[in-house]
């Protein structure tokens, strides 16, 4: 299901609230219909027929009308809530799934234009839905009432009226491609702004160190000037589209002022229906006018472009469902190539490799060489663009992701700790699991001292658990993976951030830990501690023991050295 069907069906789907706010609505379009033909019954029936009673009556009535339409404004508030918060939900929903399984996520950095789609970009359609649904729906049931309400109390009035008001709609309709245009160049000139500026913040250790803050900034520049260009852009379109609005609502009062007078003398128009139309022109349908060109540039098209940039995350095509039934453990990658981006150099070059159930393997090279893209590969997260990685005998992505899930647990280098307690976090991928079997993996890798700190199992970890240090994180995220019951565990560099004593008995835990193991490594020791190593160097892997590859492999000779 596309994001915009999603974005109908969740709003449809409450159908009882949009029966609720269709009440509300033509409640409070009945001012707007009413108005005019009030005024002209005060006048007609009261004041200049020599009754102000009646008219004061009449005017009396018209106040209560009014009052009546601000309870349905007010109805609508609070029921449009019902409508636009179980769609928000759906979206968030929807987005995260397509970013989680976007083809080629963004590699060693932070993925800001992810971040503005469920910040920004979903926010406008929640606020913009509100906007639709309050704003926009009570000026286009104002600006029928209105004309209605003209045409009934003045017919031969109508078409003055009603036709500069369909030319200028029509007008307005005809600039909408032109500004949405404009409007999804300011929203891509956000984005670029937000990405280019999160990925210098990210390293602004490595450009402070090297010297390129000068660069950076013109970076950020230029980006800024993009976005401001965008921004004028759209300003223009705006004030064109002002100008026919404007005009819209002007020239029906100037046919109505000028062709008033001689009807009202040759007795086909009274002055009361004369003054009820300037009523309904001047009160009621120029301020809905204005409100609704207003309206369809902010919200309107805010929706429109805010849905289509969502739907280039969320309406990925559908990922066929696994069937593949792995018989046993073993994992064999045969001439496994991928590269990011179809114009690039493969990372990973014709990769032959076998995992027996129960090996421990390491996986070394220089940074950025690939390490973390095989341990993506393996666990069938990304798709190889040639070859195949065979999990128990069935390509890997084959395999139902639950099962597969059930099978391999990867402990990322940043470990992300959810809010609740320490027991909920542990047992995220073990639900079965009580306290005795808790422990043990707490313990099993060292983190005992850290709970006990913490306060035991029932203590609570705040949002991303940002008072523990990235070490202490680490070591929860590792005790999770070691509480899991999956035979194949792949650690990505996931003691990165504990010293060599902690991560020296981590790994031996794991080792010890029935199963296969693999071991993307931050220091040289881990290799030691491998039973075979893989070494990757650009186009060239090669796999041995130890003494094997300090002969075999210049790349893994000149680690050791270093």
């Amino acid at each position: 299901m596309g994001v915009r069907r999603l974005y109908w069906t969740a709003l449809a789907g409450r159908w009882r609230a949009v029966l609720v706010l269709a009440a509300c609505s033509l409640l409070e379009g009945v001012p707007a219909f009413l108005s005019g033909r009030l005024v002209q019954l005060a006048v007609d029936e009261g004041f200049a027929a020599g009754a102000p009673g009646v008219g004061l009556t009449w005017l009396g009535v018209f106040a209560a009308v009014a009052v009546a339409g601000a309870m349905g404004s007010r109805l609508v508030w609070r029921h449009v809530g019902a409508l636009v918060e179980p769609m928000r939900d759906a979206l968030v929903a929807r987005v995260v799934r397509g970013i989680l399984e976007a083809p080629t996520p963004p590699r060693n950095q932070p993925d800001a234009s992810g971040v503005a789609r469920l910040t920004q970009h979903v926010e406008v359609v929640r606020d913009a839905t509100a906007g639709l649904l309050v704003q926009t729906r009570g000026l286009l049931v104002t600006t029928a009432g209105a004309l209605l309400g003209v045409v009934t109390i003045a017919g031969p009035l109508g078409w003055l009226v009603t036709l500069p008001v369909v030319v200028t709609i029509g007008l307005f309709a005809c600039l909408l491609p032109s500004i949405a245009a404009r409007q999804r160049a300011v929203a891509l000139a956000d984005e670029g702004t937000a990405e280019r500026a999160g990925t210098i913040f990210d390293g602004m250790r490595d450009v402070v160190a090297c010297g390129g803050e000068q660069a950076a900034a013109a970076s950020v520049s230029g980006a800024i000037e993009a976005q401001a260009r965008a921004a004028v852009a759209m300003a223009r379109a705006s004030a064109l589209r002002s100008l026919v609005i404007a005009i819209g609502g002007f020239v029906p009062l100037v046919l109505v002022l000028a062709a008033a007078p001689g009807m009202v003398a040759a007795g086909e128009l009274s002055a009361g229906a004369a003054l009820g139309s300037l009523v309904y022109l001047t009160a009621t349908l120029q301020p809905a006018l204005q409100g609704l060109a207003s309206a369809a540039t902010t919200v309107i098209l805010r929706l429109l472009v805010a849905l289509r940039r969502l739907a280039e995350v969320a309406d990925l095509p559908p990922r066929r469902p696994g069937h593949a039934v792995p018989v046993g453990d073993q994992v064999v990658a045969r001439g496994v190539t991928f590269r990011w981006g179809a114009g690039a150099e493969p990372i990973v070059h014709d990769l032959d490799l076998t995992l027996a159930p129960g090996e421990h393997l390491a996986v070394v090279g220089p940074s950025g060489i690939g390490k973390s893209t095989v341990a993506g590969l393996l666990t069938g997260m990304l798709a190889p663009d040639g070859g195949v990685v065979i999990l128990g005998g069935m390509p890997v992505r084959e395999v139902n992701a639950e099962r597969r899930h059930r099978m391999m647990a990867l402990v990322p280098q940043e470990a992300y700790l959810f809010t609740g307690t320490v027991r909920e976090n542990l047992a995220l991928f073990a639900p079965d699991a009580d306290d005795a079997r808790l422990w043990t993996a707490v313990e099993a890798v060292g983190a005992a001292d850290l709970i006990a700190r913490l306060g035991g199992l029932d203590a609570e970890l705040g949002h991303g658990a940002t008072e523990l240090s990235a070490g202490e994180r680490q070591l929860l995220a590792l005790a999770r993976i070691y509480a899991h019951p999956a035979p194949i565990v792949i650690l990505d560099e996931a003691t990165s951030h504990l010293d060599p004593a902690t991560e020296l008995r981590a790994e031996r835990a794991f080792a010890a830990r029935s199963g296969t193991l693999v071991v993307i490594a931050h220091r040289p020791a881990s290799a030691l501690r491998a039973h075979r190593i893989l070494v990757m160097d650009g186009a060239d892997t090669t796999v041995g023991t130890h003494d094997e590859l300090l002969t075999r492999s210049p790349r893994y000779a000149e680690l050791f050295a270093a």
